[in-house]
């Protein structure tokens, strides 16, 4: 006689003391120390996911023990089973209250490593576990709702055919619910939302920034890349070119006005046809005669930093061209999303500019360079089909900042490192063209000769742009091996899972730390130019004093 599942079995559920165990084990691991301060909610946050996580697998893991239990004939006692129930309300609560108290230490020592001074506030941390219990409960009654809803359906289906394809049949059915609301719904509502803002702000031109007069800028009144159409970001390049008379000031020579060419989402329709118009206007603005012409990688809303821009001009008396082309005007993590995007359009405008740049005679080119931050980074390493061969053929030089864990060169050149050096700084090839630093220092590294073309990539230990990956969950990075870089908290540990929802925490916080630690890097692009292109009469000094000028340069965050 075929057993059906009635209500009483579709509401009853037993307290599963493993879920519990693991959820209180996850919760004090998530605790421990990451790469970067975390505010208190935030930490709550981490800890909530990371107690769920810990109770679903605990509960799986409690079902098949007993099944194996039951399917061995074994029954636990009842007075084990309150033992163990003890023994986890009196540890377990020992365990939240030591690791919350713990936590406060652990916070002060990461927050030293970044060189930010001890801030933490006790009752706002003694609100960690109250945070966590809330998200905690609030995912699990999530789960406990569609877990109900397949037994409701298999309830329903058991008379009609067999449990398990009762069962199937509900958790197919909640697939499909799950999968439409949380797509459909609430991630469709939220990006949709996103794009609506983004749009506004990508319209919008920021206080202080006019229409530029010179002929030499897009979006002047020569130009044919309109004012209007070039986003809130080209506005912002084109708009804040380095005048030439600050220029000059700052070498005592006479300086000449920098080529800033920027070509928006709306300054042509198609990818092609953006591309076709960079050219048009570096030709129209005579950025294929000058001597340093750089095509520039843009983050998520279109954003290159000034960091990264303005010191060339400085280096070169403003001889200098660059060029950029807007592939979105969201974000930068919700640009990640769709990658295609930001590599086809690296790839359309560097192949269009090095066409053009390949016909002229080869004793009157501009040095050709590519620069790209963050997601810009990944944009011109996929013009350059992430390939060495193709940056040291084809290229004068690179420079990439803060590059993501999806970097196709990036991956490639670490994954090549020789033998004793650390992920976080490589040596590749005996650095013969590249090579990786967070300080100047780094540049030296190694002590043999640095070949033309040269290309660096500025990553700090501590930025987790660049160390978040989908592979933290499952494998230990060899970033945490010793010796770590000096911004990694020593007391900083793998656990699986865990490691990649901490990480991926850190993002939020990634550009709330001092220049140096983080997704930050601050006038580091200006050493980094300097040893990339060797300006002529140039010195240290001068490197140096130019940094100070540059030092309030705003950098551009995650968000931009």
């Amino acid at each position: 006689m075929r057993r059906h599942l009635g209500p009483d079995r579709v509401v009853r559920r037993r307290p599963c003391w493993a879920g519990i165990a693991l959820a209180v084990l996850c919760y004090c691991l998530s605790l421990t120390p990451s790469l970067l301060p975390r505010a208190w909610w935030l930490q709550g946050l981490a800890a909530g996911v990371s107690a769920a996580v810990g109770y679903a697998v605990g509960a799986v893991l409690e079902s098949l023990a007993r099944l194996l239990l039951r399917w061995a004939g074994v029954r636990v006692r009842r007075r084990v089973r309150r033992t163990l129930w003890a023994a986890l309300a009196v540890l377990g609560a020992a365990a939240v209250v030591t690791a919350t108290a713990w936590s406060v230490r652990w916070e002060d020592q990461v927050r030293r490593v970044v060189t930010l001074p001890p801030h933490l506030v006790w009752w706002q941390w003694a609100l960690v576990p109250v945070v966590a219990a809330l998200v905690t409960a609030l995912l699990l009654l999530a789960a406990r709702t569609v877990r109900l809803g397949i037994r409701v359906v298999a309830h329903a289906f058991g008379a009609l055919v067999p449990r398990p394809v009762a069962y199937a049949t509900g958790v197919v059915l909640a697939a499909f619910v799950v999968v439409g609301v949380v797509q459909g719904f609430l991630l469709r509502a939220a990006l949709d939302a996103i794009e609506s803002g983004a749009s506004l702000a990508d319209q919008g031109t920021t206080k202080g920034v006019h229409r530029p007069g010179l002929a030499t800028l897009s979006g002047s009144p020569d130009s044919a890349a309109h004012w209007d159409t070039l986003g809130a970001k080209g506005r912002d390049f084109v708009g804040t070119a380095t005048p030439r008379a600050d220029i000059a000031a700052f070498t005592g020579r006479p300086a000449e006005d920098p080529v800033r060419v920027y070509v928006g989402l709306r300054s042509a329709d198609t990818l092609d046809e953006r591309a076709a118009l960079a050219v048009r206007e570096l030709e129209r603005t005579g950025g294929f005669s000058r001597r340093v012409l750089a095509v520039m990688g843009t983050t998520g809303t279109g954003w290159i930093n000034d960091q990264g821009s303005r010191p060339l001009e400085y280096m070169w008396g403003g001889d200098t061209a660059m060029v950029a082309m807007q592939y979105s005007y969201l974000p930068s993590w919700v640009s990640a999303l769709t990658e295609d995007e930001a590599a086809a359009t690296g790839r359309a405008l560097f192949d269009a500019v090095y066409a053009k740049w390949r016909t002229l005679p080869a004793g009157s080119r501009p040095r050709l360079l590519v620069y790209g931050e963050s997601l810009g980074s990944f944009s011109m390493e996929s013009a350059l089909n992430g390939s060495l061969a193709t940056l040291v053929a084809e290229t004068g030089g690179a420079l990439f900042v803060g590059p993501t864990y999806d970097n196709p060169l990036w991956k490639s050149v670490t994954a090549k490192r020789q033998p004793g050096s650390p992920e976080w700084r490589p040596v590749v090839a005996d650095g013969a063209h590249v090579r990786f630093a967070q300080v100047p220092a780094d540049y030296g590294i190694p002590d043999a000769p640095w070949g033309e073309p040269r290309a660096v990539y500025l990553q700090n230990g501590s930025d987790p742009v660049v160390w978040w990956s989908p592979g933290l969950a499952f494998h230990r990075p060899d970033w945490l091996d010793r010796p770590r870089a000096r911004d990694v908290s020593p007391a900083m540990q793998w656990y699986p899972l865990l490691t990649f929802w901490q990480v991926a925490c850190d993002l939020a916080g990634a550009d709330s730390v001092p220049n140096g630690f983080g997704h930050r890097y601050g006038t580091l692009p200006t050493s980094a130019w300097a040893e990339i292109t060797n300006p002529p009469d140039w010195t240290a000094a001068d490197t140096a004093r130019l940094a100070g000028v540059l030092e309030s340069v705003r950098e551009p965050g995650l968000l931009d």
